[in-house]
């Protein structure tokens, strides 16, 4: 049995399969974007020569106490010979956020690093007997830093990397390459075109929480979106253009104000920009012209980031953890609760 955080759907087989994901290709087409200049990896403007560019500016910083907690049951009638937990931790992402404290409590464990950086601690739960249950809490103290971003020098060369298509993020796709053109047309400043492509994205999608995982190309029928796919989609258009775009994970402290306009588990992205670096955006918050702004090129202190990366591979394609025991009909064990408690100091 394999249980991922978020997003529901079952297969039949020889492992019943329970992916719950956040919520939120084709060949070449002639549609062309005007082009802009793309730097090798490893130049002086990559990813960490811009982590803390002088372009960006911290406005204020708060404080959460988070708690993270998970309640998994055996039901019975078998202990499993393999049984795993596998949970994203929130860490220090400068210049957003420090961890000041961090604890873990109910289980052993070990963490690595996965490829996107990601720090996963595993747990090892094969001792779980029938009728028993386990409770196993994060809590943690981070500091969330108010950014503001600079864009008045928005020229440059931009790095390769986070360009090209990936699962749910279809920048290759003829339509998304299309429609990536017409936003970009006479737009050759790359701010220019990133805050195109987000008022679209914020204007036309429709917010419904849909449970699924479309992904970007899906987002442009009339299916409804949720966050994931208002990030995946900008973040298709983006790389479309040659724009490096990824797509973040987490959670946020939902305001009365912001609470009927998503969930407290929660995407966006960043984008990279020449002289400035990477740049949060939120384009499911910006989907109110009240906040349009407020969210576009801004790091708001009410987002919390757990994970980098659209797919991270420990994970199993869903959020924040993945769940596995084996052999599947040896028992049947649940994670009855899986929630976060955020609590400003």
């Amino acid at each position: 049995m394999i249980e991922c955080g978020m997003r529901k759907n079952s297969f039949a087989g020889f492992y019943a399969m329970i992916f719950l994901l956040c919520a939120c290709q084709a060949g070449g087409v002639q549609n062309k974007i005007p082009s802009i200049q793309i730097e090798p990896a490893g130049s002086p403007n990559e990813e960490s020569g811009l982590e803390f560019s002088s372009a960006v500016s911290v406005l204020e910083s708060v404080q959460y106490l988070i708690l993270e907690r998970f309640q998994i049951d055996n039901h019975g009638p078998g202990t499993p010979s393999k049984h795993n937990l596998w949970a994203a931790l929130i860490q220090d992402m400068p210049p957003y956020q420090q961890v000041v404290e961090m604890s873990i409590s109910g289980s052993e464990y070990r963490t690595f690093e996965d490829e996107y950086g990601n720090q996963i601690a595993e747990f090892d739960l094969k001792g779980l007997q029938p009728g028993e249950s386990m409770v196993i809490e994060i809590r943690y103290q981070v500091k969330v830093n108010q950014l503001a971003y600079d864009l008045s020098n928005c020229k440059g060369k931009l790095q390769k990397t986070f360009t090209t298509p990936e699962l749910n993020i279809e920048s290759n796709n003829p339509q998304i390459r299309s429609l990536a053109a017409e936003l970009a047309d006479n737009r050759t400043d790359p701010c220019d075109r990133v805050r195109a492509f987000y008022d679209y994205v914020a204007e036309r999608l429709v917010y419904t929480f849909n449970g699924r995982n479309w992904g970007a190309q899906a987002a442009l029928g009339e299916m409804g979106a949720d966050c994931s796919e208002y990030a995946d989609l900008m973040i298709a258009l983006s790389r479309a253009a040659g724009i490096p775009a990824r797509y973040l994970e987490g959670v946020l402290f939902l305001e009365p104000d912001t609470a009927a306009l998503a969930h407290s588990e929660h995407a966006w992205l960043e984008v990279y920009l020449p002289n400035i670096g990477w740049t949060p955006m939120d384009p499911t918050l910006g989907r109110s012209l009240i906040f349009r702004d407020k969210y576009f090129a801004a790091n708001n202190s009410d987002h919390i980031i757990v994970t980098r990366g659209r797919n991270p591979s420990a994970l199993r394609g869903g959020s924040y953890y993945s769940h596995i025991y084996w052999p599947g009909p040896s028992s049947e064990i649940k994670i009855e609760h899986f929630g976060w408690q955020i609590t400003p100091q």
